[in-house]
């Protein structure tokens, strides 16, 4: 490559323009090196080079091993060549390097290994095989038996040859995508480690070095923890001291060093993230959930940038390879459940924003319970997804599951039960959040109905928590949803009122409940009821057209001091019930009332309009909404006759 001296232009000439000159010549060798290893950028050795390795026998696999070997260390070296050239030459001649590897991992059977770890065992079995391989005795290839030896076996039955003296064995697929394939079988696969332990220290066979020549002293894999991807030039490896390059727990402390300070950097940069969008959030809503969300997306762009340096550039391999795969998979499936899960809850949160959603209702307790079933569902999903990518025995723990379900189901029978309570309350939706209700004894206003239990204030300002199974199964009255509300009560009069009196306080009644503009038109009644002990009993009857309590008091008493006033007019009055005893300062009953009362009664028998046992059509039209209401003096009154002036 370019001396230091040529780099820095000292050559004949000196000055500025020397250096140009030294500067344009290295970068010509350089440009010139790559073309000539590389050759077109992306181009392959061959004339064919889509052709898949040949596995149609165990002659077929051993050769195509040994020519994928060739490929390797060819662009091995082409790519380590290139250590000094610009980053795009690098990355080509790596990426040309790791086709070639790729395609010697294909004569792997790799079934059994988990799908998410499948590249990086595939990789170290490839490279620790061939390296068996060039130490070990074989057979010549003649004796390997070829696809004609096995033309009539049975196809039932997998077709197998090992090499003499050790446990390698090569085996034709049974089924599968790759059904009929000669591979290297899964138990040689595990065990490829374990046959490069114990022939490491032997020497590569004497027709191996006479074929390599200088390729066999370069080769990486005879300290294959060196190595690294193209952001990690070879010639940089190579000059870094002993102590870096040396070997702890199967890594080079370089890698180990590397690995550190790549996770000490991720999760710094999560920490901030963190502490940024999500410190302190403790409410429910839509914009929570989203910050929320910051941290694992985070974590979720973040791995696929971790896996590719720790793969591809770090190059950590053996146990610590796949070790390092399945974590980052296995975060990857949780994360991805994390997101699912509050990406459920912001839909939900979102939904319940709607005004006419409460958010502490039925409805927004179940739009919340229903994000968390299908965010759950989802998690499961994913998670059974990842187990099975990540080759998890997922039988048993179905089972472990099932059992485990059963225990928590009869552990927690109250709050299943509870939880079926609330969606019965759901489905009938006898109350709502708000409303006035009558459960069992007690009354009160509903403040929160949730999964387990609804809360409800008392009228002495208490609140009571009621659980959901004993709630759907109360006698529950709403009082809220009353179109009107019922105003009844019983007048008890004097013993010594008359008949024509009783007839007069009676129609006086009628006329009263009739014209009230607040009082229902039906049905209305003004009755005698019953003779009491001490009282004649008139019943009264009607409804007010309103469903605010506070209203319903105000008019039933402006009724009620209406009423005083009728039975004063008609000369009775209201029973006691008591013994009366009639001294000498008691007047008795108002004799000039009592005749007026009646003649006025007379006077409706003569004129056949006697208001028994009904009002007459023209009578009861003549009467409705005659009566003032609000009563003449009252606040209301003059701002009901104020819009009324208004509207004029």
């Amino acid at each position: 490559m370019c001396s230091g001296e040529a780099l820095l232009g000292r050559s004949a000439g000196g000055g500025r323009r020397g250096r140009w000159l030294g500067a344009a010549a290295c970068l010509f060798r350089v440009c010139g090196l790559s073309l000539v290893l590389l050759g077109p950028v992306g181009a392959a050795d061959g004339p064919y080079p889509l052709e898949p390795p040949d596995t149609s026998s165990p002659r077929a696999t051993m050769e195509s091993l040994f020519a994928t070997g060739d490929e390797v260390h060819r662009r091995y070296l082409a790519y380590r060549d290139t250590s000094m050239g610009a980053m795009w030459i690098r990355r080509t001649a790596q990426q040309r390097f790791e086709d070639a590897l790729d395609k010697g991992v294909r004569l792997l059977d790799l079934s059994e290994v988990a799908p998410a770890a499948r590249s990086r065992v595939g990789f170290d079995a490839y490279v620790l095989l061939k390296e068996v391989l060039y130490r070990i005795e074989l057979p010549p290839m003649e004796a390997i038996p070829d696809a004609a030896a096995y033309a009539d076996a049975d196809s039932k039955q997998p077709a197998r040859w090992t090499i003499p003296h050790t446990e390698i064995t090569i085996a034709r697929v049974k089924e599968g995508p790759r059904a009929g394939e000669f591979l290297f079988t899964p138990s040689t696969v595990a065990r490829a480690q374990e046959f490069y332990n114990r022939t490491r220290d032997l020497p590569y066979r004497p027709e191996i070095v006479a074929h390599w020549h200088e390729i066999v002293a370069q080769m990486p894999y005879r300290n294959q923890l060196e190595f690294a991807g193209w952001l990690i030039p070879p010639r940089w490896l190579e000059a870094a001291p002993a102590w870096a390059k040396a070997a702890v727990f199967g890594q080079v402390v370089w890698k180990w060093l590397a690995l550190g300070l790549l996770l000490l950097l991720v999760f710094g940069v999560v920490a901030l993230l963190h502490r940024w969008f999500c410190w302190g959030i403790r409410e429910r809503s839509c914009r929570a959930y989203l910050r929320r969300l910051v941290v694992p997306v985070s974590v979720f762009l973040l791995l696929p940038l971790v896996d590719y340096l720790v793969t591809y550039q770090i190059q950590v391999t053996g146990a610590g390879a796949w070790i390092v795969v399945v974590l980052v998979r296995a975060v990857s499936y949780l994360v991805a459940i994390w997101v699912t899960y509050l990406v459920a809850l912001a839909v939900a949160e979102a939904i319940i924003a709607s005004p006419k959603i409460s958010p502490e209702g039925l409805d927004a307790h179940l739009l919340r319970l229903a994000a968390r079933v299908v965010g759950a569902g989802a998690g499961i999903v994913l998670f059974f997804y990842g187990g099975s990518q990540l080759g998890v025995p997922l039988y048993g723990l179905v089972a472990g599951l099932g059992v485990g379900g059963l225990a928590i189901a009869l552990a927690a029978q109250n709050t299943v039960e509870n939880f079926i309570g609330s969606l019965n309350v759901y489905a009938d939706r006898p109350v709502r959040v708000g409303e006035l209700c009558r459960y069992g004894a007690a009354i009160g206003f509903v403040e929160e109905i949730g999964l387990r239990s609804t809360r409800i204030r008392g009228l002495d300002r208490t609140v009571t928590t009621v659980p959901n199974a004993d709630f759907s199964k109360m006698h529950i009255i709403n009082l809220s949803r009353r179109d009107r509300m019922l105003m009844r009560t019983t007048l008890g009069l004097r013993y010594e009122t008359s008949e024509e009196q009783l007839r007069f306080v009676l129609a006086k009644l009628r006329e009263l409940l009739v014209a009230h503009p607040r009082i229902a038109a039906s049905p209305v009644r003004a009755r005698f009821k019953s003779y009491g002990d001490s009282s004649l009993n008139v019943e009264i009857y009607a409804y007010v057209t309103t469903r605010d309590y506070n209203e319903f008091v105000a008019i039933r008493e402006d009724v009620l001091l209406r009423m005083k006033g009728i039975v004063e007019e008609a000369g009775t009055g209201f029973a006691f019930p008591s013994r009366m005893v009639y001294q000498a300062q008691d007047n008795g009953l108002d004799r000039e009332r009592t005749k007026a009362a009646e003649a006025e009664v007379e006077a409706w028998r003569d004129a056949h309009d006697l208001p028994f046992p009904e009002f007459g059509k023209e009578r009861l039209e003549s009467l409705r909404d005659t009566l003032a209401y609000p009563p003449d003096g009252s606040p209301w009154a003059l701002s009901n006759l104020a819009e009324q002036r208004d509207q004029d």
